[in-house]
């Protein structure tokens, strides 16, 4: 029996892209200046987060701790579907 997977939208899966934005949403100033793309290679997905130059260390956090906590809860959501999800923050 087949399984049907989530939706797609722009190479991303939708529960994961949702769920790295409305995260990030919550933390930055300017959040009409996300964008989440993803890189796929041959054994992990990689999503390169970019957000505003001023709202870099509000995502990074206090010794990477929001991060880290983003990067926690993608590795658990993504055990799901068995893929494994980088995430890179890049600065605009």
């Amino acid at each position: 029996m087949a399984m049907a997977s989530g939706p797609v939208e722009a190479g991303v899966e939708v529960p994961m892209k949702s769920l790295i934005m409305a995260i990030v949403q919550a933390l930055v100033d300017r959040p009409d200046e996300i964008q989440i793309k993803e890189v796929i290679g041959e054994h992990a997905h990689v999503l390169e987060l970019r957000v505003a130059k001023e709202d870099l260390g509000k995502v990074i956090g206090k010794h990477g701790a929001h991060a880290s906590a983003i990067r926690t809860l993608m590795a658990a959501a993504s055990g799901k579907e068995k893929k494994r999800y980088i995430l890179e923050i890049i600065e605009y």
